[in-house]
């Protein structure tokens, strides 16, 4: 059961994060002009990124765990939902990452707005894969 419970503190620390960041982070930023958005959006996504990639694989990984373990299905799914973050930064949202790391400070302005709220919105579907994957582990903890 060790395994579960580390899956679940993993993905509960990664939906944490996806949550702070999509509901106090980014709307403080999109509150800054537009240069100053831009500015802190990149050390910050470059700093968020590895810790929630980590996660995300810790978590996976002791999910399976957990599945191999028990037999318990709900321990795979919610792997497989935490770890679905990979593909979908990787195909979705890596495209406006490179678009925004792309822009120099000094050239911020609507166009780059535009991409901090699209970035936002991207995000914030980081942070409902993050929650149902801590709701499956939980689940699985619970039966």
């Amino acid at each position: 059961m060790i395994f579960g419970m580390l899956a679940l503190v993993a993905a509960a620390l990664f939906a944490g994060a996806a949550f702070y960041i999509s509901f106090a982070e980014q709307p403080a930023r999109l509150g800054l002009d537009d240069r100053a958005g831009l500015v802190h959006w990149k050390p910050a996504y470059a700093r968020g990124y590895t810790m929630q990639a980590s996660l995300a694989v810790i978590g996976f990984l002791f999910g399976v765990a957990a599945w191999w373990a028990t037999g318990e299905v709900l321990w795979l799914a919610g792997a497989v939902v935490l770890v679905t973050n990979w593909p979908y930064t990787l195909l979705i949202i890596m495209p406006v990452n490179r678009e925004l790391e792309a822009i120099v400070p000094d050239d911020a302005g609507p166009a780059s707005r535009i991409l901090l709220t699209r970035w936002g919105h991207l995000h914030l579907r980081r942070t409902m894969l993050g929650g149902l994957a801590t709701v499956l582990y939980l689940w699985a903890a619970l039966t």
